[in-house]
């Protein structure tokens, strides 16, 4: 109960509360498991990963979406910067707009990795150490808005809501959209919305942006290697690209601003790529894959041309 104990002082919390909650937390075997990455040598494949996203059941959902929070997606839009397709993307990867939040109680989840975090795991120290945090800001919000911690559900790694965020993304980033008094990410998707573009502009959305521009590899091998380096990370200017042997569509030819190569494998098939900007990036910040956020572009592009039809 050290944890607890030192938890409760720092946070200025009820101890013997905190001690309960964190007493009466179960551990959830399947859990240990879902953390740890597929084994090594596991192909990547973006085209079987894009289908199971970009298809007509999630497209249909996307267009009643937008058509049912029309108006809440373009304040968002108008306020933050941040395009309604890409809220709209984020919105149907992560939930299918609300009809997968995930039915694991989140006390037990996190309590789960804060304490018995997979040592097989290559990161096992740095996420056992994350878990612990979120458990603390989780137990801190319950506190704050005395709700029973046992009571909400979520992701086996305690994302929660419409929008699947952890409990620190919720304290730095949930708003108030819907102007209710309150923020309520599990059933207002107006807050979902409002929370998940003030998500981005934390972290580095520059409104009016493109995410990416089409690129061709007309370079020698080693040319690609060198701009791989640097992974998803814009790095290189649109120069500096073209002259590895980077060819840019037009519009990528005039951006002012970094860009990174951004590599999508296709199992045994030759790789996509694109030209990623520092909105690609700040995609990638909701989740750390270039995979995901490649199909959250394309999603809500989807859904907006299907909506336009």
């Amino acid at each position: 109960m050290l944890f607890a104990d030192d938890l409760a002082q720092r946070r200025d919390l009820d101890r013997e509360w905190v001690r309960q909650a964190i007493g009466q937390a179960r551990f959830l075997a399947r859990v240990p498991r879902l953390v740890l990455p597929p084994p090594k040598g596991t192909a990547k494949n973006w085209q079987a990963y894009r289908a199971r996203f970009i298809e007509p059941v999630r497209i249909r959902a996307g267009v009643r979406f937008w058509q049912d929070h029309a108006e809440a997606l373009a304040r968002a839009e108008r306020d933050y910067g941040v395009p309604a397709e890409i809220i709209v993307g984020i919105l149907g990867v992560e939930t299918l707009y609300g009809q997968h939040m995930g039915n694991f109680r989140v006390m037990d989840a996190l309590a789960t990795l804060a304490f018995d975090f997979p040592e097989a795991h290559p990161r096992s120290a740095e996420r056992q150490a994350f878990f612990r945090r979120e458990l603390e800001q989780f137990l801190s919000l319950m506190h704050r808005t005395h709700t029973d911690p046992f009571t909400p559900r979520g992701s086996f790694a305690g994302a929660m809501g419409w929008s699947q965020f952890m409990p620190s993304s919720w304290v730095r980033h949930a708003v108030d959209f819907d102007g209710d008094g309150r923020v309520d990410l599990f059933s207002s998707p107006q807050d979902a919305i409002g929370s998940v573009a003030n998500y981005f502009i934390g972290h580095g959305w520059q409104p009016g942006m493109p995410t990416h521009f089409g690129v061709q590899l007309q370079g020698t091998p080693e040319q690609t290697d060198e701009l791989l380096v640097p992974d998803i990370l814009p790095t290189f200017n649109a120069a500096g690209m073209q002259a590895r042997g980077a060819v840019l569509d037009d519009a990528g030819t005039r951006h002012p601003g970094p860009l990174a190569l951004v590599e999508l494998q296709n199992g045994d098939g030759p790789p996509s790529y694109v030209a990623g900007t520092e909105n690609f990036y700040a995609v990638t910040r909701y989740n750390w894959s270039s995979y995901y956020a490649m199909a959250v572009i394309e999603l809500g592009n989807a859904v907006k041309a299907a909506r336009e039809r």
